[in-house]
């Protein structure tokens, strides 16, 4: 599912007149938990799940042709843990 089809099924399941409105809701939601994440603190939506901000320390790496150590930096990303009522959902 891309983005435009996402926007249509809230705009159907949210009872949103418009897909204007449901893009912005989208939208909104998508800004507010990249802002926590920035942040440094997790947003947990109870049933669905938990995104997260984890550090991948540094690390040394092979280079796989000359096998000459690589230093790999310190990195972070973002996560995201499934909750146990989309984890049932999807074991239907």
């Amino acid at each position: 599912m891309k983005k435009a089809e996402l926007i249509s099924a809230i705009a159907e399941k949210g009872g949103y007149s418009t897909k204007k409105e449901a893009e912005k809701a989208l939208d909104a939601v998508i800004d507010s938990i990249t802002d926590v994440l920035v942040a440094g603190d997790k947003v947990t939506l109870v049933g669905f799940g938990t995104f997260k901000v984890k550090v991948n320390p540094a690390r040394v790496g092979r280079n796989p042709r000359t096998k000459e150590p690589v230093p790999i930096e310190e990195k972070t990303v973002p996560v995201f843990k499934a909750g146990q009522a989309l984890k049932d959902a999807v074991n239907k």
